[in-house]
């Protein structure tokens, strides 16, 4: 985990301070600002226009009955995209406007799919807030609660 803030939060900034000196020293600062500033709004109304897309497919599959999962994938990959645009730097960007072209996406999105499969097949996820208030033990995790009550809830 600490490898991967580490390049999140460090290496990746320093490559796009690099990558942003080395584009201004050959075409000049302006340019190259013109070009992050033009980058930008483009990707940022190609996400818009595939956020709508993921959208509406969303809804075709939940009015056809189906589980809309490959498009509620495509919608969060839409969204991490538009937060690559925002970063300024051409890695993130070009990182962003990768996953906005729908056969990227798709490659992405099978890996993504495989993970969250894995994950949900391998793991089980339990949410508990802490321990139970005094005298109800009802809000506690289950093994702290009687077999009596336990039994009860579970008839209903």
């Amino acid at each position: 985990m600490f490898a991967k803030l580490l390049i999140l939060f460090i290496i990746v900034p320093l490559l796009e301070l690099l990558t942003i000196i080395e584009i201004g020293s050959r075409i000049g600062y302006f340019f190259t600002i013109m070009m992050l500033i033009v980058i930008s709004f483009s990707g940022a109304a190609l996400a818009k226009r595939e956020g709508y897309r993921a959208i509406s497919q969303i809804r075709a599959d939940l009015n056809a009955g189906s589980m809309p999962a490959d498009a509620l994938i495509d919608g969060a990959l839409i969204l991490a995209a538009a937060a690559l645009l925002i970063t300024p730097g051409y890695i993130t960007d070009a990182a962003g406007l990768l996953l906005l072209l729908p056969p990227a996406r798709r490659v992405v999105r099978a890996f993504a799919r495989r993970r969250l499969e894995k994950a949900a097949h391998v793991r089980s996820i339990r949410f508990w807030s802490g321990p139970a208030p005094r005298g109800n033990p009802a809000y506690g995790p289950p093994c702290a609660r009687e077999p009596e009550q336990r039994r009860r809830e579970l008839e209903g």
